[in-house]
């Protein structure tokens, strides 16, 4: 009833003094003179008043309006008790916990109202002749209260007409009139700084057609939010839906951009909790290595993963809580985009230890930095370390014994993997195989191996590789303790994460160049970082030794689209493309799942799991032949042919797959 209400005691609002809105509707966080201040002790003087009214005309209307039958005495007596226990109760339980006039308040209020109804009903009983009559003892305090939840309600009415009444400030009709909706119309009536105001809001669900939220309408479906910012005058459109399908990002884009509204979004909880993004980026969070942002913004602009993207996924918190808490946790490739994002969402599940390995010290910096806020580099914790170094990956395992294992670590550009194989065997497969060889021996209880979708079918030196990692991974869960779970995950490609193609784009577009893209008819699969690590923790519940999961991405995106979306989101509306033609291992069209693989979904609606075959006696010393080789300057030219024809060995008889 009463959301978003001042402090007590005088002080100003959480939602009113924390931000200041800037013209585009961004704010910054700090605390101004000019937000809301309740007079408290004048309050809670009318308080009094009100309870004393109440029993005064609750006294007489119990002798029929005759006022000479009501013992006098007796009723200032009962004033005077009734005065005295409210601001004691109220001073002690409500007015150092509560805002006036919020939620809570109002509970505290209902403990006040019983403590006056004991106390005056009492005196009544025990007095002679009774200070009151009983009836007036019960019915006094909760027609007070009842009087001052309407006065508060007033009140905040008032407040909230007086600051839609201020000058300079645009009007914006809200999009979504749930839990979000509704907190977009409090912070903006509540915060006598913000530069917008609502005037009405648009949502799909029929039930809320005569909603009212604070006193502001919803006025129709996001069908008729353009005839609605016609006829409000409307401004400014603010998506308050932060779990909305990109189907519903892009009607509201594509509306706002034809009648010129500017267009802001309402973060979801998990995005203002995290570290801020700039424009156009991505949710990822703290970039490793990066710099920390300290301005954040309460409503941002809208994102490429608003667009692409599919809103929450909904997972089993309990299931990755059970298996994450209290235990030690390694991630490898702690400082990338996903093994960052790992790191600090497996952080909140509350593990004993967190220990984050990479070979980029910068990395390491920017990753401990986004997880604890110390960045001092001298936890234990922290590993500086190259996993291609077969005495470093044991060194790793024996030292810090971790339960659970997240491989993140690789290297994942296409044509770079493509010019140098060595280098791509080296890190992806050589340091797995390493890497698992150590779990195994150490007891590890979960391994989850981070994959692509250049892994199904593959065709590039890179896709055979991530294959090779996926059957090195059920090859080693096969001869691991019983009870252990060998796993691998695959997705596509992660909006905004370090090196990827909007990297690229957001250069060229920033240096005056030509978008560069391979062909018009390329298309990719893509998801959000939060996604890519939200289907990595859940694997690790229902996955299985042997067994591959993979997340239903949607319908894949063509480059070129994305490509023109991204820079009409950076404000180049028009932008010049070239195209350069797709280099060697590169497909025209992904897939994710291979022509062989099935599509079964046993646990959750969005997740394949994929039997993973393992891979014959001899591949594991093959992979240590190959090795030796590189390492002594031979055989740089057989790797892809190897690789090839390690990924497609049949596997052995015998050896479990799938299901364990």
């Amino acid at each position: 009833m009463f959301e978003g209400a001042g402090r007590s005691a005088g002080t100003s609002s959480d939602a009113g003094g924390t931000d200041n809105t800037d013209p585009g509707g961004r704010t910054t966080p700090s605390v101004t003179p000019h937000a809301r201040r309740w007079p408290v002790l004048a309050l809670v003087l009318v308080d009094v008043a009100v309870l004393v009214a109440a029993i005064a005309v609750l006294a007489v209307v119990r002798y029929d309006l005759n006022a000479s039958q009501v013992n006098r005495q007796g009723l200032g007596l009962a004033m005077l008790l009734a005065g005295a226990v409210y601001l004691v109760t109220y001073g002690l339980v409500v007015a150092r916990r509560c805002h006036w006039g919020s939620q809570d308040e109002a509970v505290g209020l209902g403990l006040v109202t019983m403590v006056l109804v004991a106390c005056l009903t009492t005196a009544s009983v025990l007095t002679t002749p009774a200070v009151l009559p009983v009836s007036v003892a019960l019915t006094a305090p909760p027609t007070a209260a009842f009087s001052w939840v309407v006065l508060r309600y007033l009140a905040l009415q008032v407040h909230r007409a007086r600051t839609r009444q201020r000058g300079e400030r645009r009007r914006a009709v809200v999009v979504g009139a749930g839990a979000g909706g509704r907190r977009a119309v409090s912070m903006l009536l509540d915060d006598g700084t913000s530069t917008l105001t609502p005037v009405a809001v648009v949502d799909d669900d029929p039930r809320k057609r005569s909603l009212s939220i604070l006193g502001v309408r919803v006025h129709g479906t996001v069908g008729d939010l353009e005839a609605v910012c016609r006829r409000v005058g409307a401004e400014v459109v603010l998506l308050a839906a932060p779990t909305a399908p990109s189907a519903l990002v892009q009607r509201v884009v594509e509306t706002t951009t034809e009648i010129g509204v500017e267009l802001l979004v309402l973060p979801s909880f998990d995005e203002m909790v995290s570290t801020p993004t700039s424009g156009g980026g991505s949710r990822e969070g703290i970039p490793a290595g990066g710099s920390v942002e300290l301005a954040r913004p309460a409503f941002r602009s809208v994102l490429l993963d608003d667009l692409l993207g599919r809103g929450v996924i909904q997972i089993d918190q309990e299931g990755i809580a059970q298996y994450l808490r209290g235990r030690t946790v390694l991630v490898t490739g702690a400082g990338g985009s996903i093994g960052s994002q790992l790191c600090r969402e497996i952080n909140a599940f509350g593990p004993a230890r967190l220990v984050m390995t990479d070979r980029d010290d910068s990395l390491l910096h920017g990753v401990q930095l986004s997880v604890d806020g110390r960045g001092q580099l001298d936890s234990d914790d922290l590993v500086l370390g190259d996993l291609r170094d077969p005495a470093f990956v044991r060194s790793l395992l024996r030292r810090h014994r971790p339960d659970v294992v997240f491989h993140a670590a690789a290297l994942k550009h296409l044509t770079l993997a493509e010019r140098f194989p060595a280098e791509a065997f080296r890190t992806n497969v050589a340091a797995t195989s390493d890497l698992l060889a150590a779990c195994v021996d150490h007891g590890v209880d979960r391994f989850v191996n981070i994959s692509t979708d250049k892994a199904a079918d593959p065709q590039s030196v890179l896709g055979y590789s991530k294959r090779l990692t996926e059957r090195l991974t059920a090859t080693y869960g096969s001869v691991a303790p019983e009870g252990s779970r060998y796993i691998s995950v695959r997705f596509g490609n992660v909006l905004g994460s370090r090196g990827s193609a909007l990297t690229a784009f957001a250069a060229q577009l920033a240096a005056g160049r030509p978008l560069t893209i391979t062909t018009p008819d390329m298309t990719r699969y893509f998801m959000t970082v939060h996604e890519a690590t939200q289907l990595v923790l859940q694997a690790g519940v229902h996955g299985r030794t042997g067994e591959g999961l993979v997340l239903d991405m949607g319908d894949p995106h063509l480059i070129e689209s994305v490509a023109r979306r991204f820079a009409e989101l950076q404000g180049y509306p028009d932008p010049a493309i070239v195209y350069t033609g797709a280099r060697p291992g590169e497909k025209t069209a992904e897939r994710v799942l291979a022509a062989d693989e099935p599509d079964v979904r046993p646990h959750h609606p969005l997740v394949t799991h994929v039997p993973m075959p393992a891979l014959p006696a001899d591949a594991l010393s093959e992979i240590d032949r190959i090795r030796a080789e590189l390492d002594g300057g031979h055989g740089d030219v057989l790797v892809p042919e190897l690789l090839r024809t390690l990924t497609t060995a049949a596997a052995p008889r015998g050896v479990p797959s799938g299901r364990r």
